[in-house]
């Protein structure tokens, strides 16, 4: 494909949906890998008092130049992902200039009717994220590849803890539309399948934010420790 037809198919409300359903795909692939290589947390260390989720730390460490690969795709994906929101957004905004004198919600859920402020706001805490778990700029007790110390040791303030929670439920209800509506982006879109499609779409939702959370509560309960 030349630059001047990647050029308008991106800037075609079906590239935008495209691009949303591809970066969508990749961010919701790391999400899951991401989870469950943190689950490792609950993991009891060995009888030399080693964890094995600083293993899964010092492996990822070794990845050197495919890890730094893997974070530029996903930083590239989160922009497009944000920017592509905004634009398909504002394009819909233009394409109804007299806004509706009642607007009906009845067709709509909350997580749609939030998706345009749920990704920023997503995007802005993985930047503290990264700040937090994997840089240590704003961890009280950073060690470096000493991932269940920085852990434990970053949840037990219970506001980390809490604006953790609070982005994982964002990030639930966003991942549950999103799902779905990648799906009737790419065309697949049947009353036979669009049910199966957002049961799935409320069990992955659901296997992320329970997952999530877990670790942050369970640090601030004592049963990780």
């Amino acid at each position: 494909m030349s630059l001047s037809r990647a050029a308008r198919f991106q800037a075609a409300p079906i590239g935008k949906k495209v691009i949303m359903a591809v970066t969508g795909v990749i961010l919701f692939g790391f999400v899951i890998a991401h989870l469950i290589g943190n689950l490792q947390i609950f993991i009891p260390a060995d009888a030399n008092g080693h964890y094995k989720i600083d293993d899964y730390g010092e492996m990822l460490h070794h990845l050197g130049g495919v890890l730094w690969i893997a974070r530029l795709v996903l930083l590239a994906s989160v922009v497009m992902h944000v920017v592509t929101a905004i634009q398909l957004t504002l394009q819909a905004n233009a394409a109804r200039p007299i806004p509706y004198q009642k607007k009906d919600n009845a067709h709509s859920t909350y997580a749609s009717r939030t998706m345009i402020w749920s990704g920023p706001i997503i995007g802005a805490f993985i930047v503290y994220h990264l700040l937090h778990f994997t840089g240590g700029q704003v961890h009280p007790d950073f060690k470096f590849l000493s991932v269940h110390h920085n852990v434990v040791s970053g949840f037990k303030d219970p506001l980390a803890s809490l604006v953790y929670i609070v982005a994982m439920l964002m990030l639930g209800t966003h991942l549950y539309h999103g799902l779905w509506s990648m799906f009737q982006s790419v065309g697949v879109s049947h009353p036979r399948y669009t049910p199966a499609i957002k049961t799935f779409a409320k069990l992955a939702a659901a296997f992320l934010v329970l997952g999530n959370i877990s670790i942050p509560i369970s640090i601030m309960i004592g049963l990780v420790n």
